[in-house]
C-alpha cells in the first residue's frame, strides 16, 4: 500500500486472472477483456467491454475504471 495526497492506495492492477471474477458495475455482466498493452501477468492499457450495457470501460496504466458510465470523467 502507498500514500497519494494523503489517501491509502491500494494495489489494483489489472491482472489477468481477475477477468474469473470481474462483473460489470452496472447489470453485473461479464465483461470481455481488450488489451492493448500487456506484459506476463497485468493489462497496462486498454478496455473491459459489456456487451449487455454496450459500455466500454477504460485500463490505463494498469488500472481498470469500472465506474458506472455516469460517474466518469
Amino acid at each position: 500500500m502507498e500514500t497519494i495526497q494523503g489517501r491509502r492506495c491500494y494495489n489494483q492492477a489489472m491482472k489477468k486472472d481477475l477477468m474469473d471474477i470481474l462483473a460489470c458495475p452496472v447489470c453485473k455482466g461479464e465483461l470481455e477483456l481488450t488489451a492493448e498493452e500487456e506484459n506476463d501477468t497485468e493489462v497496462v492499457t486498454g478496455t473491459l467491454y459489456c456487451a449487455k450495457c454496450d459500455v466500454r470501460y477504460p485500463i490505463v496504466d494498469t488500472i481498470p475504471n469500472l465506474l458506472p458510465p455516469e460517474q466518469q470523467s
